[in-house]
């Protein structure tokens, strides 16, 4: 356990959230020191546990993302569990959630009700096409999504169909962005206090309207909009020069050359050759000193018209060299360029363990004790190193008596049927 204090310490975060996007969001702020209280429904708790299980009933990636949290087991639809969220959501800076919109205030949660339980809490809601809008009653997986963004087009060969890639990315970037709009809020809504004492202290006759209400501290995550965030270009280009752009497989549309090439053994690599200044040393370290010359490459654009040529040559060379060859070679050369790793490849990798990026604990299946699983560390890097891992996600209802405890309720409330399913926001799909 690290001694060091964490940015985010003091600062309670009320979880109410299922799957990828929410729990990446609580995730984070955990990471960095916030207690993070998630509530799960009673009997199956986050549908997380079982994805990707191999053994036991809670899985690895259930206990990557929960990571640093404390479980509580309560029934949303029950009074007394309504009651138990409010009394913690009295005592929380911050309201995670990510039902479908509309479920929570079916449920007497509304925002509403927050705000009366508690005037200064931050609320971030993750949904799939947003609170608003004629799309924002329907639910949706961050694959839709992805779809709705102009993502997915973009990603795989252009004589297939689109494809996914292989972690869930919408949901991934959807947390980070509630992440850091709770942050966000939480700097403004401290800012706004010190701006109020300052105008009570020197009585200025300008009126200071405080911090506003719930509406102005709804984080509104919206899974499309998310990842269309993340497309650069896309649409200016289309809409200024009429540009639609098409799947390139490995390579990025008007770059090159850059792309991934099979080398003997069977591995691959990333070579981005695509600088003006980089690309004449790749050519002459693949033996091309004659592409190296030709006027039509000293450009970007040139280079994209003949994108198939350079990378016929490229791929040429390096077909008949091992990964470790043609990364000691264009290092020589000063080209980027690395191997594309497995898992296999990442756990013995030097600089991620140099960082203390990967981290060794001891984990449960649920059925038994798995000894020194390395688990992915804590980012971004400050003071140096990884911030070590406190604890993995926790057990179903692990901390639900210590809470409940502090709360002054009994501690049965996490006994019930659990959330109606059929009304929940599902996050993301497998």
């Amino acid at each position: 356990m690290s001694t060091r204090r964490l940015p985010l310490t003091g600062v309670r975060v009320l979880e109410l959230g299922n799957y990828i996007a929410a729990p990446t969001a609580g995730r984070m702020l955990a990471d960095f020191g916030a207690e993070v209280i998630k509530v799960e429904r009673p009997g199956t708790g986050d549908e997380l546990r079982n994805w990707r299980l191999k053994a036991g009933t809670t899985s690895m990636l259930y206990r990557t993302i929960n990571r640093n949290k404390k479980s509580v087991v309560l029934d949303l639809r029950s009074d007394e569990g309504r009651e138990a969220v409010l009394e913690l959501v009295r005592r929380s800076d911050i309201v995670l959630e990510n039902f479908r919109p509309g479920t929570l205030e079916k449920w007497g949660l509304g925002p509403d009700v927050l705000e009366e339980a508690n005037p200064e809490l931050v609320f971030v809601r993750i949904s799939a096409f947003g609170q608003t809008g004629p799309m924002s009653a329907r639910p949706g997986f961050a694959a839709v999504a992805e779809g709705y963004s102009g993502f997915r087009e973009l990603v795989g060969d252009p004589d297939r169909p689109p494809v996914r890639v292989g972690i869930s990315i919408g949901d991934s970037i959807a947390g980070m962005q509630a992440a850091f709009g709770a942050v966000m809020m939480l700097f403004d809504r401290q800012r706004q206090k010190i701006a109020g004492a300052a105008e009570t202290v020197v009585g200025s006759a300008h009126s200071f309207e405080g911090e506003g209400s719930l509406s102005e501290r709804t984080v509104d995550v919206a899974l499309n909009e998310a990842m269309f965030s993340m497309m650069e270009s896309l649409v200016p280009d289309y809409s200024a020069f009429g540009e639609v752009r098409t799947r390139t497989g490995g390579r990025m549309e008007g770059i090159a050359p850059s792309n991934g090439y099979l080398c003997a053994g069977g591995k691959s690599v990333v070579i981005a050759g695509n600088g003006d200044g980089i690309f004449p040393r790749l050519m002459t370290a693949i033996d091309r000193p004659d592409l190296a010359e030709d006027a039509e490459l000293q450009t970007n654009a040139g280079r994209w018209e003949r994108h198939e040529e350079l990378d016929e040559a490229i791929g040429a060379w390096c077909a008949e060299r091992s990964v470790e060859d043609v990364v000691a070679v264009l290092d020589e050369a000063e080209v980027p360029a690395g191997p594309i790793y497995t898992a296999e490849d990442l756990v013995a990798d030097e600089q991620l363990a140099a960082r203390g990026m990967i981290q060794n604990l001891d984990v449960s299946t649920g059925e038994e004790t798995l000894n020194d699983v390395a688990f992915p560390g804590i980012t971004p890097v400050i003071g140096g190193e990884s911030i070590a891992i406190d604890h993995l996600g926790p057990d179903l209802g692990e901390h639900t008596a210590e809470v409940l405890s502090w709360l002054g309720l009994a501690s049965d409330l996490g006994s019930g049927s659990g959330a109606d399913r059929d009304s929940r926001y599902d996050g993301q799909e497998d």
